[in-house]
């Protein structure tokens, strides 16, 4: 099965090695493709690649004359300088720039109309590789400020400039593995909120970067054998509840209860070694590299324990020397106890111990806090039905009993409360105020509530208003599934797995998840049917076991505003059973505290939200620009590649193509936009430009209302307007925010 990490992995590593071939070179690096690096690659197979050493440019460094450098860079002004005033010093001998992302144009220019740059340059690339793959098909891009910046009314003039930056990273996420795909959207059916139209205009630029990119790279998607892949474009407003409601699944109860360290590696402080002289206190991490964490996260919590004393029993089995015969291995606290008599396996030890020891607590929590009560009203309100079924009976009484019981914090308690006024599409204001009573919650508390509306759900409603249904996005399943108590507590299924599950069968509905260019054929709901190939002709009776999961279709889905636990889950369940690659990206995961409380951000005022847009803008080190350096030595004799005027480059001096991802060129038409994503946007709302996409256009192109396309008349590919908001007397009405229309 493919892994986003793997690609992402070889993509770096092919990359050095195409550029070493056996040289010994330096390896340059800056803060942010730093991080990008460390997560997939080992700093060892770095320097296996004939890497002589590995620095950073904002670092001080010896001055290296007599070594060629390989530069992987994030494109940020400041980094740029950086770069140029290494340029400046001939700090390297030649240098082979790589960027993680597509550089702006104007820092591009930069550097072609540098004469030093000009002589020093020997390659020019850039990768598709500004994200973080966290698992095998869950990537994220580290950024929990995209939750504001999309949905508080305050950064109206930061979304068109933040969707750009979006609309890069999926590209480049699909440009990774190999994907051209159809992209559809989120467009919900009866919209009230301004961020509705998140999902089409994300959409619109996203299609534009694919095309942009396939039209600049004419090899671009690579040959492959399986269908042609499809990008869903969804925000969090599609599911407001499945970031609320308690999930028993592994991964998502622990990161829910515990109190794990969740930054560019996942921790959880254990006690390992209990009990005896070397007992400590120690943070594991906890990834891909676990296997027991890999093989359990998305069981559901009593199957994890099951599995756990299972695989324990097993080894005391296999290896009866080690233990007391009379030990009694059927409970956690005495696998735990075995556990600290077999120092001759550390390793093992200590992770049976780290997972132990988070399901124990898992559980006490689980016990303690009354979840399974609070669980069962849950389901309910989620799914409309009881445990039977049936439309609930009596459900705010249940709702008030919990509210009022005092073993119950006050984190559940909001929760709940949140999930009943969804549950009932809005109550009346004086409710509300009675619930958080029944809490004792503060009203401040309230303001989380209230902001829901701006994720798209009805909070209140007069007392004379006829009570009314949310049409749910999927049609509710009504055969009971659960088969025991326990499973009972787990009948919700998130909207992106329903949603998935449509697209396996070829039965999404294109208008609630339009195209944003209408396929002329029904070759996906032909897949659908069938996995037999869309690009080759390969008869399908030539198929072996590995072909078939070779000519797998993919398919991306990017959750604006953050994805929960429970969803990535999803999309592994439904890769292995409706026979797809799945994969998840999103801004970042979301737990219910981070979501209520980012929520209840929306109302504060942005200038303390601390986004990094509003801080000051980094800059170069002093120390790049001192001169008391002696003079670097003269450069070796003989005549140096002819250059290339037109792009500063030497002749032939482009990096060798990585197979499946080709570059993009330094500079094109479409990429060519005038405002620089990484400086602070302009303060006037961009509505009008925006305004002007046209969604169900089969051009995948901007149009503007007077008819011209937005490339023409000099447009250089912005997106341009008449001013809607001009009154005849000439002065301007009030204007609306990026989200905004009609009301």
């Amino acid at each position: 099965m493919v892994s986003a990490i793997q690609e992402q992995r070889d993509i770096i590593l092919d990359t050095i090695k195409s550029i070493t071939r056996g040289d010994w070179k330096v390896l340059v690096i800056d803060e942010s493709s730093k991080k990008i690096i460390d997560n997939v690659v080992k700093e060892d197979d770095i320097l296996n690649e004939n890497i002589a050493n590995i620095e950073r440019i904002e670092e001080k460094r010896e001055m290296n004359p007599g070594m060629d450098a390989i530069y992987i860079l994030s494109p940020q002004p400041h980094i740029v300088d950086c770069l140029m005033a290494d340029f400046e010093r001939r700090r390297y001998r030649k240098t082979f720039l790589v960027w993680t992302a597509l550089l702006d144009p104007q820092m591009r220019r930069r550097i072609d109309t540098s004469r030093q740059a000009k002589e020093q340059l020997a390659g020019f690339e850039t990768l598709s590789i500004d994200y973080f793959p966290r698992e095998s098909h869950l990537i994220t891009f580290r950024d929990p400020w995209s939750f504001p910046i999309l949905y508080h009314p305050a950064c109206n003039n930061l979304v068109r400039d933040h969707m750009q930056i979006l609309a890069q990273k999926i590209t480049g996420i699909c440009v990774s593995l190999g994907e051209y795909p159809k992209v559809r959207y989120y467009r919900p059916r009866s919209p009230r909120h301004e961020a509705s139209v998140l999902c089409g205009h994300l959409a619109r630029f996203v299609q534009e970067e694919l095309d942009a990119y396939a039209q600049w790279n004419q090899n671009f998607p690579p040959p492959a054998s399986r269908p042609q892949g499809v990008l869903v474009i969804t925000d969090r407003s599609m599911d407001l509840i499945a970031p609320l409601i308690h999930e028993f699944t592994y991964q998502a109860m622990a990161h829910d209860l515990l109190p794990i360290k969740d930054g560019e590696k996942v921790y959880y402080k254990t006690v390992v070694n209990e009990g005896r002289a070397d007992q400590q206190e120690k943070e594991m991490e906890i990834g891909e590299k676990d296997k027991i964490w890999v093989e359990n996260r998305h069981r559901h919590m009593k199957d994890t324990i099951e599995k756990l004393m299972g695989d324990f029993q097993k080894f005391i089995d296999e290896n009866p020397h080690f233990t007391n015969s009379e030990a009694d291995a059927t409970s956690l606290n005495a696998i735990k106890d075995m556990l600290a008599g077999l120092p001759q396996f550390q390793e093992m030890k200590e992770a049976y111990s780290l997972h132990l020891n988070m399901a124990q607590e898992c559980m006490n929590i689980f016990q303690h806090h009354k979840l399974p009560d609070i669980a069962s009203v849950e389901q309910s309100l989620a799914t409309g039905l009881d445990e039977d079924f049936r439309k609930p009976k009596n459900i705010a009484d249940q709702v008030v009993r919990l509210l009022d019981d005092e073993n119950i914090g006050p984190s559940d308690r909001l929760r709940l409360i949140m999930l009943y006024i969804i549950f009932r599409n809005g109550i009346i204001s004086e409710d509300i105020q009675r619930l958080l009573a029944h809490a004792s919650l503060p009203p401040q508390e309230g303001e989380a509530i209230a902001n829901l509306e701006l994720l798209g759900a009805q909070i209140t409603k007069a007392l004379k208003d006829p009570r009314t249904t949310a049409q749910p996005l999927f049609p509710p399943k009504t055969a009971p599934t659960a088969q025991s108590e326990e499973y009972a507590l787990s009948r919700y299924e998130p909207m992106l797995k329903l949603m998935l599950e449509d697209i396996a069968k070829g039965a999404l509905d294109q208008i609630t998840f339009p195209y944003t260019v209408p396929p002329l054929d029904n070759s996906e709901e032909l897949a659908a049917q069938s996995q037999a190939s869309l690009r080759s002709a390969k008869p399908t009776w030539a198929k072996n076991r590995t072909s078939t999961v070779e000519n797998r279709q993919r398919i991306i889905v990017f959750m604006a505003g953050g994805a929960t636990f429970s969803e990535s889950r999803a999309c592994y369940e439904v890769s292995t059973s409706r026979g797809r690659d799945v994969f998840l990206a999103t801004s970042h995961m979301l737990t219910p505290a981070l979501y209520v409380r980012q929520v209840g951000d929306l109302s504060r005022d942005r200038r303390r939200l601390d986004l990094p847009v509003d801080r000051p803008k980094p800059k170069a080190p002093a120390h790049l620009f001192e001169r008391n350096d002696p003079r670097p030595a003269a450069m070796p004799s003989g005549p140096g590649p002819r250059q290339n005027p037109g792009l500063g480059l030497p002749s032939g001096g482009r990096l060798p193509k990585i197979p499946g991802v080709p570059s993009p060129p330094g500079k094109s038409p479409r990429y060519d936009y005038s405002a620089n994503p990484y400086d602070t946007p302009p303060t006037v709302p961009p509505t009008a430009g925006l305004a002007a996409l046209s969604m169900n256009s089969g051009s995948g192109r901007p149009t503007t209302t007077n008819g011209t396309n937005g490339n023409d008349g000099g447009s250089k590919g912005k997106l341009e307007k008449k001013n809607k908001y001009a009154k005849d007397d000439g002065t301007e009405k009030k204007k609306r925010g990026f989200f905004s229309s009609k009301k």
